[in-house]
């Protein structure tokens, strides 16, 4: 049974049994802090597992889950995996172990068909009400009883913690035999032989753990079941592991379908996994990056381009297998056909610059290691290129042996294990698996009003001062205000917080920011006149002009993405915003910078929509109707079952929360400020609207006619006047070259009798501060004109700035040398980098102080070339 249809049969089966089929959360769960990633099913609930009413007691998903606990046993294995999905069905205070295990064993036994005599079920050891339950269905046989570590959630809570709910579990076994196993008669699911696979875990959240251990029985008693797809899939389609199943099989195919140096599977599961995980996580907005997420993607697409190394492919791979998973999860994910090419370009891009950190890792070591004898240092050092370039201890290791520098492993390891534990820090949960304090404020979500005016009357519901709730607040002091209901817009979708006043007569709190905690609007602020108490009936009042200014940049940031689409191309897709009431930020997927011409296009469409005045339609809708209509969706977003679809007819249609103007006319001038490269294949544009754009043309104005002053000329003649004046500096410029140039020719003599010979070849060397690169490329030819068998390096520095060049006679080309390579090996020495030609290379970089090292090292190079 294909994976597809198994998904499906899941969610149909506890649809038919009342459950709300929820979609999948992002692997960037919003409004919690605990985790890095989306690690399980019954992430998303956290809410209602806390008894928020969210209008639903029963639940059912297939959640994309990314967990990197495991990573180095990911292909060694036959079931760890980085990307999975978690197939689960959840009860908040509404049915509990009677109905959870028998629709699991009717869901496996009776939709699926598995053999009943093939499966075997742990429970809890204390746990006699689901050993009574599991009893009168399966051969108390094949029931198992284990120990805190095994069959309790979180593992061993009840000694070691965290706090809040807990409760047993009951794990479903699939037994591959005995012949799969260590063979002993007395083999059952305890044993880690590999016979039995843990199909589905079903957790019992029945108590509430307290700060002393006790464990308190919970007033309503929830279900959280998970069950993992791979592993579902692997039985059944009689698979010897889940990489055998069609959900691998189409990438681990055209993997091998290249001349591999080898078939080592284990390094292809590996692979085969890592690129769901890639996948992934750039599709939920995660780029590679060298910190927190970015760091983890950057990190696994660098284990699988080694892995790729060591099959004996060299070249950029990774990014063919991105069209594969894209076809193989078009099902639950059809958005990934869309979004394939953006994501195999940012997969490409990271793939070029790891691989040639790789090639050129010579240099780098040269560099990093300069003066290093000291082993530990050696070994430290060896980590933090592991860490930052992804360099492999094994290949600085060898470098460091060819060229006698000690080298310390315990040092090495210690770097280690620190980063292991900072990773683990930031992916693992912080505190409590349910934090009161991060999602709960203990109210009812506030009502927002703010989509249709300006102005509320509410109450005031809770009052909290530095982390606490406070029964009154007085002049000058900061606090955060809830209230029953709000017209302040929360920050979220990347538009920032209303600010305001809340007020009670003459009393006054000045807001200054506003965010979401769950559905809680926090108004954060200081008391300018007056106090407030819990209770107080206010009037809360936002800055309408700031509010109209934020409203205008988002407008036009919808005016904006539709340019791009139809300047640059439908392959657009927004990865990130900010909508402030000074500016807007719009980051988009596109993979080189635009032109002065493209920009201009882009500026005057968002221009010319502005001036059409459309008016901006604003409708909710269900999900599904949305998506129909074809309103886009940002890529990082849950959304829930009804959005609101914001429309300007004919030119652009957004799921978007935010708030808007009525017409487009309102915007105002719009004006580009900057258009720039933020990450491979993610540009980002800066923009003004209104009076803030105004305010740009005036000061773009006043430098013009200051321009005009200076050059003692008008406006319509300035051009002409800056040509005339610059083709003047030019022609001076040509006359001063030629006069270096002339002085320089008269030393070439000099410089070629006074070279030294090393290897029985000339090294010419001429390096002075007032020569400019013209003077110094002309007098590389000219040497390499008047003699032979020789290599010549010339440069000029210049404040922090040195830039070489570096020449190879025609005889020495023939013979095998090469500008290029040799120019390549001494630019870290400068700090920089370079490039050319076999005869010709140039490079510059900003350590003019180490050119003594870079003569050093060229004498080095020279003297290993064998003819």
């Amino acid at each position: 049974m294909q994976a597809d249809l198994l998904r499906k049969k899941f969610l149909d089966f506890f649809k038919a049994r009342k459950h709300k089929i929820i979609e999948s959360d992002t692997l960037v769960p919003k409004d919690d802090p605990t985790v890095l990633f989306t690690p399980a099913g019954m992430n998303q609930f956290k809410k209602e597992f806390l008894g928020f009413d969210s209008g639903f007691t029963r639940a059912a998903t297939a959640q994309r889950c990314l967990r990197t606990d495991d990573l180095d046993k990911v292909g060694k294995t036959t079931g760890h995996h980085t990307f999975f999905e978690m197939l689960g069905n959840f009860s908040f205070g509404d049915y509990f172990k009677k109905e959870a295990v028998s629709w699991a064993w009717e869901f496996l036994t009776e939709e699926l068909k598995i053999d009943k005599e093939k499966l075997w079920v742990s429970v809890y050891q204390d746990d006699e009400e689901a050993y009574n339950v599991w009893k009168d269905i399966i051969p108390e046989k094949r029931i198992v009883k284990l120990g805190d570590k095994e069959n309790f959630w979180p593992s061993e809570a009840k000694l070691k913690g965290p706090n809040g709910p807990c409760g047993p579990c009951s794990e479903i076994f699939f037994d591959l035999g005995k012949e799969a196993g260590c063979g002993e008669a007395a083999c059952d699911p305890s044993c880690d032989c590999g016979r039995f696979i843990e199909v589905w875990n079903l957790v019992f959240t029945q108590f509430n753990r307290k700060e002393d251990g006790t464990l308190l029985p919970l007033p309503k008693k929830n279900i959280d079941t998970g069950m993992g797809l791979e592993r579902l899939a692997a039985v059944m389609q009689a698979a010897p592991n889940n990489f055998e199943t069609d959900l691998f099989k189409p990438i681990i195919e055209t993997i091998t379908s290249y001349e591999l140096r080898a078939k080592n599977y284990k390094l292809i599961y590996a692979i085969a996994d890592h690129i769901r995980a890639v996948v992934f996580s750039i599709y939920d907005g995660v780029l590679p990056s060298n910190e927190s997420r970015g760091y983890i993607v950057r990190k696994i697409i660098r284990k699988s381009v080694l892995h790729l190394r060591d099959l004996g492919i060299k070249k950029p791979f990774l990014n063919k297998l991105v069209p594969v998973v894209a076809e193989t999860m078009k099902a639950p994910y059809p958005e990934l056909l869309e979004r394939q090419e953006d994501i195999a370009q940012i997969v490409l891009a990271e793939e070029k610059n790891f691989i040639n950190a790789l090639d050129s890792s010579g240099a780098l070591f040269r560099s990093k290691f300069a003066g290093v004898k000291d082993a530990e240092a050696a070994g430290s050092i060896a980590f933090q290129l592991y860490d930052t370039y992804g360099i492999p201890p094994d290949l600085t290791k060898d470098w460091l042996a060819q060229h006698d520098v000690p080298f310390s492993q315990p040092a090495f390891n210690k770097e280690m294990e620190a980063q292991k534990t900072r990773s683990k820090e930031q992916s693992s949960m912080k505190g409590d698996v349910f934090s009161l304090k991060e999602l709960d404020y203990g109210t009812k979500e506030t009502r927002f009003t703010g989509y249709k005016e300006y102005e509320t009357k509410a109450k005031v519901v809770k009052i909290v001062k530095e982390g606490t709730e406070a029964k009154k607040i007085n002049k000058a002091e900061t606090a955060t205000v809830i209230l029953d209901k709000s017209c302040f817009y929360a920050e979220q979708g990347g538009q920032v917080g209303d600010a305001g006043q809340i007020v009670k007569g003459k009393n006054i709190f000045a807001v200054t920011d506003t965010k979401k905690a769950g559905g809680v609007t926090l108004h954060t602020g200081t008391v300018k006149e007056g106090t407030f108490k819990k209770s107080d009936l206010v009037t809360a009042k936002v800055d309408k002009e700031r509010r109209l200014n934020i409203a205008r940049n988002h407008t036009a940031t919808h005016l904006l993405q539709a340019a791009l689409r139809k300047v640059l191309g439908a392959h657009v897709q927004q990865q990130g915003s900010l909508v402030a009431d000074d500016r807007l930020r719009f980051d988009f997927t596109h993979f080189k910078a635009l032109d002065d011409e493209q920009k201009l296009r882009i500026e005057e469409l968002v221009n010319s929509w502005i001036m059409e005045n459309h008016p901006v339609e604003k409708k909710e809708k269900t999900l599904a109707e949305a998506r129909k209509s074809g309103a886009l969706a940002f890529f990082g977003e849950k959304y829930e079952n009804r959005v609101r679809v914001v429309s300007i007819e004919g030119v652009s249609k957004e799921l978007c929360g935010g708030t808007h103007l009525d017409f487009t006319g309102s915007i105002g001038p719009f004006k580009i400020l900057q258009e720039s490269s933020i990450a491979s294949g993610i540009r980002r544009i800066e923009a003004v609207t209104g009076s803030f754009a105004y305010k740009k043309i005036k000061e773009e104005e006043e430098s013009l006619k200051d321009a005009e002053s200076l050059l003692n000329t008008t406006q319509d003649k300035l051009i002409p006047e800056l040509e005339k004046r610059l083709g003047r500096i030019k022609e001076l410029e040509k006359q001063l070259s030629s006069r270096k140039m002339e002085s320089a020719q008269s030393s070439v003599d000099d410089l070629i009798r006074s070279a030294e010979v090393v290897n029985g070849i000339r090294l010419i060397v001429k390096v002075e501060p007032g020569l400019d690169m013209g003077t110094v490329r002309g007098l590389v030819d000219l040497i390499k004109q008047k003699t032979d068998s020789a290599v010549i390096i010339c440069g000029v520095s210049a404040g922090s700035n040195v830039s070489l060049a570096l020449g190879v006679t025609p005889d020495l080309c023939l013979k095998g040398a090469d500008a290029a390579k040799l120019i390549k090996e001494i630019a870290a020495e400068i700090g920089g980098s370079g490039g050319g030609r076999k005869d010709f290379a140039q490079a510059g970089g900003n350590r003019p102080e180490n050119l003594e090292q870079v003569l050093k090292r060229l004498k080095e190079l020279i003297s290993q070339i064998k003819f």
